[in-house]
């Protein structure tokens, strides 16, 4: 190992970050996990700190090879967490050989972490013009001259298919058909805390039976 690396290491074994001592009991819990996610959602959105709906997503192929990386949530209620992607990136490929997915949102300035598990779905395609629509021009555009996740000569390769992208279309740009969304039913929630002495607060939410059983966890 070089001297750089020894350096970076050991300020990365070494660093500490102190916690404010707030906890998460059960009567800070809704029986619903989806109405407390909404909650600390609307309260990151409130503090916002830096992109309040970045989550990562987690995926793996069908020889269980894993994947994450992270994408903006554009959605949720009862059915579940909604993002919207390139159908022919790694993610897209994932999820076509194994149809399940794992969420994580952390929230530094709140101190907050939630983790989703669950299968995954393609949202019907006009729920996706929907909210394609609602996008801005150059996002639009964006979709239609990025073949995400493959490799590209350069840079320039994507501007040009940009600037083709606005000649093509104008001001009235259809969704592609290799992009869309999907939606994460959640089977699985977990709601964590940090506290001092890292004796963090975690709570897990599992269905069992058509209900939601509330279970604490050891951090």
């Amino acid at each position: 190992m070089t001297e750089w690396y020894e350096k970076v290491s050991e300020r990365t074994a070494t660093f500490r970050q102190p916690h404010a001592d707030v906890p998460l009991t059960e009567s800070d819990l809704d029986p619903d996990p989806v109405k407390l996610f909404a909650k600390w959602l609307e309260e990151a959105l409130d503090a916002h700190p830096g992109w309040p709906n970045a989550m990562t997503l987690a995926t793996a192929d069908a020889e269980g090879r894993p994947s994450a990386r992270t994408v903006l949530l554009k959605g949720v209620d009862e059915d579940g967490f909604r993002f919207f992607t390139n159908y022919e990136s790694r993610k897209a490929r994932d999820l076509a050989e194994n149809p399940r997915g794992a969420l994580v949102f952390y929230w530094p300035a709140l101190e907050r972490q939630v983790r989703v598990e669950g299968p995954v779905e393609k949202l019907p395609r006009a729920e996706s013009e929907e909210y394609f629509d609602t996008r801005p021009p150059g996002s639009r555009f964006a979709a239609w001259a990025s073949p995400q996740s493959r490799v590209v000569s350069g840079r320039e390769m994507l501007e040009e298919g940009l600037d083709e992208a606005s000649e093509l279309f104008g001001e009235d740009v259809p969704m592609p058909p290799f992009w869309g969304g999907y939606r994460l039913a959640p089977e699985t929630f977990e709601f964590w805390k940090s506290r001092r002495n890292r004796l963090h607060d975690r709570f897990q939410y599992r269905r069992a039976a058509g209900a939601w059983i509330i279970e604490r966890l050891a951090p």
